[in-house]
């Protein structure tokens, strides 16, 4: 608790200093979300934020993840519980499950970021500091990160599609539509804002004993054996005696790197703003480009595909393999969930799946749409006038999901013999890893039509007849 250590220095109202952020990022009848840890810097966030609001019309309620690492975790929850209660503000606690292996801060920063990514609000307020920042740059560097992992944490970012404005670590600032209420801002995904980037740690615990504020410690802030605190407890106090400006220093340096990464984006669109429509990276372009902006190419390709970037080695490998590749070859990188996969002369990010069972079956009951999730998306049947299968040639037999199996055929031209789904399939230029999980619909042991390639001859609506137009939209 607050009383728990010795009083910091006084520095001054920080909603004074904040107050700019702010007004820059927040407007009347914004939904704000505080992540409400119950540490020091989050309370003080909170603290700051309902003096804010209390004279505009947001509303302002505060989130608490409970990771279940700490034995306190319980604790720490009903804390936030009692402290909201007094001051009045609503609370949610979310309780998530941690993967274990690896690293488990990154693991616990993941669980929380996907929470605030399903909260329905316009911002997420999050109570990372300058301390933080030159802290997360060092172990950055530590860790051989690039420009992109080297960047300052910006002061506000989108999660997602919408209209929130966004400022980058370089400062541009891109702005989002004027005017109440924004329909479009009222969807999941609310904006990442950081209004304490420019505040010291001291400064916080500094308001925190101004203001008789009280929070809670996590034992692990002194366990040496994160990084984060070696460098905390262990390095940083010996580097601000002899560099005392070290913080602003490296918050200034990050921003620079974020200048950069910003740049490379948008030398990697100017890459790839001529290739032709079809989706996927031509390994021709590559070729052109060269080793060093192919893996920028790929970096701002994979970030799009939203999958994680690999290390330098992976990524290393993922050019040789591009640069060498034969027309006729297969190739795939193992990109965690993903790989990255080689088909028609061009380079996939293809999401892991499983292949379903060769007997497979799921039966249409007259949905206008069917999730299968065995095969990974959703299969649309739209009625219409002289299209698709027509329901009087099925004779109300009903219809079935399949999957290949090898040998099917079909006829989509009442003109030509019956051909092979398989040379069907190579004429529509489908991936490969995606004819595995193609709904096939039979009517009986008949394979009347497929999305996408064509539906059978010999059940084709006529003019006049009512038909089902098959449409499937993969994940």
């Amino acid at each position: 608790m607050a009383g728990s250590r010795k009083s910091p220095k006084n520095n001054g109202d920080l909603l004074a200093r904040i107050s700019g952020v702010l007004r820059q990022h927040l407007r009347r009848g914004d939904r704000i979300i505080v992540a409400l840890s119950g540490g020091v810097d989050s309370v003080v966030l909170c603290d700051l934020l309902r003096r804010w609001c209390k004279h505009r019309r947001c509303e302002l309620r505060t989130l608490h993840v409970n990771h279940r690492i700490s034995p306190n975790a319980a604790h720490w929850a009903h804390f936030c519980r009692a402290l909201c209660r007094e001051w009045k503000i609503p609370l949610k606690v979310v309780t998530v499950s941690v993967k274990r292996g690896g690293s488990l801060e990154a693991a616990a920063r993941e669980a929380r970021y996907r929470v605030f990514a399903q909260q329905n609000a316009d911002i997420v307020a999050l109570a990372h500091h300058l301390d933080d920042q030159a802290e997360t740059l060092l172990l950055q560097l530590l860790r051989g990160a690039g420009v992109r992992g080297l960047s300052a944490m910006p002061e506000i970012r989108s999660q997602g599609p919408g209209t929130r404005s966004q400022k980058s670590g370089a400062g541009k600032r891109i702005s989002r539509q004027k005017g109440l209420p924004n329909p479009e801002s009222r969807i999941p995904n609310p904006a990442i804002l950081r209004p304490l980037l420019d505040i010291s740690r001291e400064e916080i615990e500094a308001y925190a004993w101004r203001r008789k504020l009280d929070w809670v410690e996590d034992e692990s802030n002194s366990d040496l054996y994160f990084d984060r605190n070696f460098l905390r407890h262990e390095v940083l106090p010996r580097l601000a005696r002899r560099y005392p400006a070290y913080r602003s220093t490296l918050a200034r340096a990050g921003r620079n790197l974020a200048e950069s990464a910003q740049l490379l984006d948008e030398l990697a669109e100017i890459d790839l703003a001529d290739m032709e429509s079809g989706g996927g990276v031509p390994i021709a372009l590559l070729r052109k480009l060269g080793p060093a902006r192919a893996k920028n190419v790929l970096r701002h390709y994979l970030r799009q595909s939203d999958v994680t970037a690999p290390n330098a080695a992976r990524l290393e490998e993922c050019v040789r393999q591009a640069l060498s590749v034969r027309h006729d070859a297969r190739i795939a990188v193992d990109l965690d969930g993903h790989a990255l996969r080689y088909f028609s002369g061009r380079l996939f990010v293809v999401a892991e799946y499983r292949k379903p069972p060769a007997d497979y079956r799921k039966s249409w009951r007259g949905e206008t749409q069917l999730r299968l999730d065995e095969l990974g998306g959703t299969l649309t049947m739209r009625r219409k006038r002289g299209e698709g299968i027509s329901l009087a040639k099925l004779d109300g037999k009903a219809l079935t999901v399949r999957v290949r199996r090898g040998g099917e055929t079909l006829r989509p031209d009442a003109g030509r013999p019956r051909r092979s789904l398989k040379n069907l399939l190579q004429e529509a230029r489908v991936p490969p890893w995606r004819r595995a999980t193609l709904p096939l619909l039979y009517c009986g042991r008949t394979l009347v039509g497929v999305p996408g390639i064509g539906i059978d001859a010999a059940f084709k609506a006529e003019r006049g007849q009512t038909g089902l137009v098959p449409d499937w939209k993969s994940d």
